[in-house]
């Protein structure tokens, strides 16, 4: 009896074997398997300072700037975390993170703390292209994958590229559409009510004056004046700084039909003194612009920081108001 099971011994001991062979990976198939799922949860995308690997989906994306965190948003992409100042960012921007459960991270201005975000531990980190060097790139991206998106701030170039990383180039889409026709309704509104009649943007700041250019690319100059086509006094159509210094005594040479002020606010900043000393000048008092009643109050925190999607359409219906009858 015992010597049929010793028969079946070589036979059973080879079944054995070739299960185990099936059933335990080969280092070759670890490997595969190890970059297979790499790919799946990371993907290369092309940012300001060459490719960059990042996650497919992020579980903690850190956004350096508040405006690209709006823009994610339009495209229906969540941020977990951005950085804010609170003392610029507009009015409708805390609401609208509070509402997505985007955690607003509060920091001094123009001096990112490194120990700070650190201690966040992003797994991404989005910063808009044009205001990065690459010093601070290669420290950031010593804490996480830095994305430097090769945009400015305008919705115009940030939207499209966002999309593209994100995968969300229908939803840029139909968010940029929307903004044109918002600027196209307004364009032909002013065209209508002014005409050719000029309009100066004037930034008051503590220790000068200065213009906003046509020709800059900084923000709310393509707005203003490109995309909706407000024409910009011939003296000072020239200047290509987005802000450009301006002296007092040749504000009457100028005569801007309609004037936007700007008391540039920013953090431990005040403009107050600057801004009474121009409302007190008897050059300023003299111009038709202010005699007329076409001075508006213009918020640094409504232009230079908030053209979101959001902001951009809101400042849009703030100089409609003021410039249409």
């Amino acid at each position: 009896m015992f010597k049929k099971y010793y028969a079946f011994l070589p036979l059973l001991m080879m079944v054995f074997a070739l299960a185990a062979c099936n059933s335990e990976p080969t280092e070759d198939n670890q490997n595969t398997q190890s970059s297979e799922e790499t790919a799946a949860t990371t993907k290369t995308v092309k940012g300001l300072f060459g490719d960059v690997t990042i996650p497919t989906n992020p579980k903690n994306m850190l956004v350096f700037n508040s405006n690209y965190a709006e823009f994610l948003l339009s495209i229906d992409i969540v941020p977990q975390k951005v950085l804010v100042v609170d003392e610029i960012e507009p009015d409708y921007r805390p609401k609208l993170f509070k509402e997505n459960n985007v955690e607003m991270i509060n920091t001094p201005q123009y001096e990112e703390n490194l120990e700070q975000i650190l201690s966040l531990a992003p797994d991404l980190i989005v910063v808009q292209g044009n205001v990065i060097d690459a010093k601070k790139y290669e420290e950031l991206s010593k804490i996480a994958p830095t994305l430097a998106v090769d945009a400015n701030g305008s919705i115009e170039e940030a939207l499209p590229a966002l999309g593209k990383v994100f995968e969300k180039e229908k939803e840029a889409e139909a968010t940029l559409t929307a903004y044109n026709n918002k600027v196209t309704e307004a364009k032909e509104k002013l065209q209508q009510a002014i005409g050719d009649k000029t309009v100066m943007v004037l930034r008051v700041e503590p220790k000068q004056y200065r213009f906003m250019s046509a020709k800059a690319e900084g923000p709310g100059s393509g707005l203003i004046y490109r995309q909706l086509g407000l024409k910009i006094p011939e003296q000072l159509a020239d200047s290509e700084d987005w802000f450009t210094p301006l002296s007092l005594e040749i504000l009457p040479e100028i005569k801007p039909d309609y004037i936007f002020v700007e008391k540039r606010v920013l953090e431990n900043y005040s403009s107050d003194e600057s801004m009474k000393s121009l409302e007190d000048s008897p050059l300023w008092q003299s111009m038709e612009a202010v005699q007329n009643g076409r001075v508006f109050p213009l918020d640094t925190k409504d232009y230079a920081v908030g053209l979101g999607p959001i902001g951009t359409e809101l400042l849009i219906d703030y100089i409609v108001e003021k410039l249409v009858p």
